[in-house]
């Protein structure tokens, strides 16, 4: 008996393997949500969509990749990043020939943000490292004193291109389109972050959940003014980040631990260079 194939998604195929991964993986995304999350022009000609496992003709499985190229540390650099890995039971142990297929291809950072623990451990057998899990949280409160430092929280898309630096700003026209996410700049003149946010629920309250900050040190100064921005203008209690993201953790605050490692394999970055953007955390509503 021969083995499955192992095939490129191309374009022309991401409706099969998106109807394959609705049946199968979740229901939660429809099809034409799944497809969108690999069609965003981020900055690279992409070699394929990930790669699918057929037995006459029929998917029985895939491995998902969404690939970007955006700057780190004033260079660009290229990624992989890997998603919506799921293979039929009776094909199983077909996994590991995907996923070689896929991490083996060259010059590539590679991360997986949302793997389960089988796919976790999985793909540190290829040698990706888990990242810090933990979460750091503190309280949105009044702050009044935003206006006398001239301290700015810039939501307007017009004056957010203005005042962000230009790889800030691409990032920024990357991502604008994308319904679930929100977007602002805080600082001082010359001087601003690009925050990336979306609501979430700890323990039944409402809070901010903080995707990305473009300049951990800034975000860190300025905390205070945007909590007291997400408390007034839209009700949310607290600021959560992941820790890894931040240089050191504010007080006051809080850490919470217990979830589930993201992974990443790199020569040359270090966890906190690994961005949620650009990743299947901002290209579906997960």
């Amino acid at each position: 008996m021969s083995l499955p194939s192992i095939e490129p998604i191309r374009d022309e195929d991401l409706n099969e393997f998106c109807v394959f991964l609705n049946a199968n993986l979740s229901q939660r995304h429809t099809t034409e949500n799944w497809a969108k999350a690999f069609m965003h022009d981020w900055g690279i000609q992409k070699p394929n969509n990930g790669f699918l496992l057929r037995d006459d003709g029929r998917i029985v499985g895939g491995i998902g990749a969404i690939y970007s190229r955006h700057t780190v540390h004033d260079k660009p650099e290229s990624f992989c990043n890997i998603t919506s890995w799921c293979v039929l039971d009776e094909h199983r142990s077909q996994s590991m020939r995907l996923a070689m297929a896929l991490t083996e291809q060259p010059g590539f950072h590679f991360s997986d943000l949302t793997p389960t623990e089988v796919v976790s451990r999985t793909l540190q057998f290829l040698k990706f490292r888990p990242m810090n899990e933990a979460q750091t949280v503190w309280p949105n409160l009044i702050w009044p004193f935003s206006a006398i430092s001239g301290v700015r929280v810039i939501t307007d898309h017009g004056a957010l291109c203005q005042v962000l630096s230009p790889v800030d700003a691409q990032a920024y026209r990357d991502h604008a389109d994308i319904p679930w996410l929100n977007h602002l700049a805080i600082g001082q003149a010359g001087n601003f972050c690009h925050v990336v946010w979306k609501k979430c629920r700890l323990k039944g309250v409402s809070g901010a959940f903080v995707l990305s900050a473009s300049d951990a040190g800034i975000f860190l100064k300025h905390r205070n003014s945007l909590g007291s921005h997400l408390l007034s203008r839209h009700g949310l209690l607290f600021t959560r980040i992941e820790s890894r993201l931040l240089p050191a953790r504010p007080k006051p605050g809080i850490e919470l631990t217990g979830y589930r490692n993201k992974v990443y394999r790199s020569d040359t970055l270090a966890e906190c260079d690994i961005s949620n953007l650009y990743t299947e955390l901002v290209a579906l509503d997960i």
